[in-house]
């Protein structure tokens, strides 16, 4: 009988150690929490946020304000997206607090792992955003995908990958509109052009742009022979006039075509000339619009990537002129190979640059692109 009672009291007296070791843990996490979202405040100056917020809202109440629709449209849309940041900055302090003060309690430790996981997820979230300092990285972004070396296996590479981003874009909570798509002759895409709205959508994005190797047997030979197939991604920011200051457009350098589309989109788009071709003959640029039901709404579509290539070819010819280079300068349609998607003879997604390895290949082609974007973003943002 008292070997029994002892033993009671012993098995009691480890599960009291357990339970405070346990606790002490997550006191530990939670206190760790608190002086990482320190930091993280600090660095995304909330502060100077608040009173760029002030500002915004006295310049969209001046009479006249909506005169200048475009200007009106940027300035309502960081407000916004501002807006928003500021709400989950307090509303992740407030969870902060919250876990501070029942840490206090017993009885509640496994309730506090799990809030203290999710917490911890969405405070990660933001240290990844004060790595995006670049002066556009809060834009829209405007997403290109182009088929490149192995024929009708680069385009249905092409399309492959234009499904791994729009299930991304998706799980990012991010709208997505086509502004062209070609298609194959056979099968797939020969090129896609889109428009990604979102907070960030450009910083998170513009380290995708370069060349993705497929590496697969080919469905299209059967023989099912070993294919290597690539196709290059360009991301660019999504600019309005009042963000290029410096760089004019003349209605006069402007050649405008209207076409009928070819794409999807209903019979008003392929029995009416909606579609737009844009030229614009300083430059030599030439973007295509053809998604849209309205010419209006594509010839805006095509404005907004018209300057997105203006200023990717201004800061090449910056860079160009500061390593002294000479020769005429346009901005490259390849970037360096930066991906490895390997579906034979062995499966792995590789990142050259952040050397970050994924054996589910499943899941990557499915939108999973989070460790490789956030890895880059970390070591670039450096």
């Amino acid at each position: 009988m008292a070997g029994e009672v002892f033993e009671k009291r012993l098995l009691l007296f480890f599960v009291g150690l357990i339970y405070f070791s346990c606790m002490s843990d997550v006191k530990t996490s939670i206190k760790e929490l608190s002086k990482n979202f320190e930091e993280v405040e600090v660095s995304l100056d909330v502060p100077k946020k608040k009173k760029r917020i002030v500002i915004l809202e006295s310049e969209s109440s001046v009479e006249g304000f909506w005169d200048d629709n475009e200007k009106a449209r940027v300035v309502m849309q960081e407000l916004g997206d501002l807006k928003k940041e500021i709400e989950k900055i307090e509303s992740l302090s407030k969870q902060i607090k919250d876990l501070e003060e029942l840490a206090g309690e017993d009885g509640l430790t496994e309730e506090l792992e799990g809030e203290v996981k999710k917490v911890e997820k969405i405070l990660s979230a933001f240290t990844l955003t004060s790595f995006l300092s670049g002066k556009y990285d809060k834009k829209n972004a405007i997403f290109s995908i182009h088929a490149g070396q192995g024929g009708t296996e680069a385009m249905d590479w092409t399309n492959m990958l234009f499904r791994m981003y729009q299930r991304y874009f998706e799980k990012k909570d991010w709208k997505h509109e086509v502004i062209e798509i070609s298609s194959g002759e056979e099968a797939g895409l020969k090129s896609v052009t889109f428009k990604v709205t979102g907070n960030y959508a450009y910083g998170y994005l513009k380290n995708e742009s370069g060349t993705h190797r497929l590496v697969r047997q080919s469905p299209f030979n059967a023989d099912k022979l070993r294919q290597t197939s690539f196709a290059s991604v360009e991301v660019l920011p999504e600019l309005a006039d009042v963000d290029l200051p410096d760089i004019e457009i003349r209605d006069d350098d402007l050649e405008w075509q209207f076409f009928r589309s070819s794409g999807k989109g209903g019979q008003n788009v392929n029995k009416v000339s909606t579609a737009v071709r844009l030229s614009h003959k300083p430059s030599g640029i030439v973007v295509t619009s053809q998604a849209e039901r309205q010419q209006e709404k594509n010839r805006k579509l095509a404005m907004d990537l018209l300057r997105s290539r203006l200023w990717l070819l201004e800061e090449a010819r910056a860079k160009a002129e500061k390593k002294d280079i000479k020769g005429d300068y346009r901005p490259a349609s390849w970037g360096t190979q930066i991906r490895s998607y390997v579906l034979h003879p062995y499966k792995m997604v590789k990142d050259l640059r952040t050397k970050v390895e994924v054996g589910d290949t499943e899941s990557v082609l499915d939108g999973d692109l989070d460790e490789f974007i956030e890895a880059e973003i970390k070591i670039s943002g450096k």
